[in-house]
């Protein structure tokens, strides 16, 4: 994690030089915001990467600078073998693009069923506390 919020913060501030410098140097109002935001962003996840590294105990293998590959190997994580929210969320996402186009009616038609599919793609593997 050190090395990730270094990077960031250090892409932040060369962001911030060179809009300062484009900003001078050139009259063009959208380069400049877009550099801005550049810039904004980099340190915002320069920020989240050093107060993530302040909470963790310890280092990642990353911060290893003698680390294997085979270091960061373990389990990932759950992923659902067998779901079909996610098509679903794909679907009426989709249909809310198409609303944006063809009528807001099918925007808002779209956006409740996403809803509903983010809610049960969210929630699909909770279990009720009465079953225990």
């Amino acid at each position: 994690m050190k090395f990730s919020w270094r990077l960031f913060l250090g892409i932040g501030f060369f962001y911030a030089l060179i809009t300062a410098v484009y900003a001078k140097l050139s009259s063009e109002i959208i380069g400049s915001l877009a550099l801005l935001l550049s810039t904004l962003l980099a340190i915002l996840l320069g920020f989240y990467f050093w107060f993530i590294d302040r909470r963790i105990v310890g280092y990642l293998p990353e911060d290893n600078l003698e680390g294997e590959i085979a270091d960061r190997a373990g389990e990932l994580g759950f992923f659902s073998p067998h779901s079909w929210w996610p098509l679903l969320v794909g679907f009426f996402m989709t249909l809310a693009g198409l609303g944006v186009l063809l009528g807001w009616w099918l925007t808002i038609m779209a956006v409740a069923g996403l809803l509903i599919s983010i809610f049960g793609f969210v929630m699909q593997y909770q279990k009720d506390k009465s079953s225990y």
